[in-house]
């Protein structure tokens, strides 16, 4: 018989209300804190309701697996917002290794989907975001310009806390800050992000056959960005 301690529902309704700063959820009018006893303070409404949610649909067992957005939220007020410069450099450094930059050699149907897709998006930074990004074919790091470099480090500076949180999994799941930057700008959704990302994965997974495991971990990476996804948008609603 296992012994593990687990958290349970010891409240009957959760609700949204008003507070300095933000909104916060309460459970049975007492306001949720992070595991750290930290205020939840959230930005919008609609974080907070659906934060409330994911606590309402709770069973008499709590479980933290089925609450990305309490979870991705806890992370902002505990793990973000004390090393916001740090996760921000973190995330910034990407740009200088871009999964977008890096191209097959061969062969030539692999380098062709990898155009078709990629290209696209380094486009974009060009025009968009004034940060043009040179691409390389093989393993051989690509130097960046600095003023490109310094262009995208500005972007992801000028995020708030819990949009800095959001952009964490765009960014580290898929490998490139280009592609979390487009997904936070409107450019293309987590979906479509996850699928450029695995442009190689899937070339390999036709020619030589799927593996379960690989699978599996890919369902799980697009169900994260699905999630850091829906946090952006409800950490932006008014």
């Amino acid at each position: 018989m296992s012994s593990e301690w687990k958290a349970r529902r010891f409240w009957t309704a959760a609700a949204t209300r008003e507070a300095d700063g933000g909104w916060e959820v309460t459970l049975d009018e007492r306001p949720v804190r992070t595991p750290g006893k930290l205020p939840l303070i959230l930005p919008t409404p609609d974080l907070a309701q659906a934060i409330a949610v994911e606590w309402d649909a709770q069973a008499e067992i709590i479980d933290p697996n089925s609450m990305p957005l309490t979870r991705a939220a806890n992370s902002a007020v505990e793990r973000v917002t004390p090393q916001f410069e740090a996760v921000a450099l973190m995330l910034a450094e990407y740009g200088g290794t871009d999964l977008l930059s890096y191209r097959a050699d061969a062969p030539d149907r692999l380098i062709r989907a990898q155009a078709e897709g990629w290209d696209p998006l380094i486009d974009w930074a060009a025009t968009e975001l004034r940060a043009p990004l040179r691409i390389t074919h093989g393993v051989l790091p690509v130097p960046q310009d600095e003023s490109s470099l310094l262009k995208l480090r500005a972007e992801v500076l000028a995020l708030d806390v819990f949009g800095l949180t959001a952009l964490h999994d765009l960014v580290t799941l898929p490998g490139s800050l280009i592609l979390g930057l487009a997904v936070i700008r409107g450019r293309l959704d987590a979906e479509l992000s996850h699928a450029l990302s695995r442009i190689d994965e899937e070339f390999q997974a036709e020619n030589w056959g799927r593996d379960d495991e690989a699978d599996e971990a890919a369902v799980a990476r697009l169900e994260q960005m699905l999630n850091a996804e829906r946090f952006w948008k409800l950490s932006r609603s008014v």
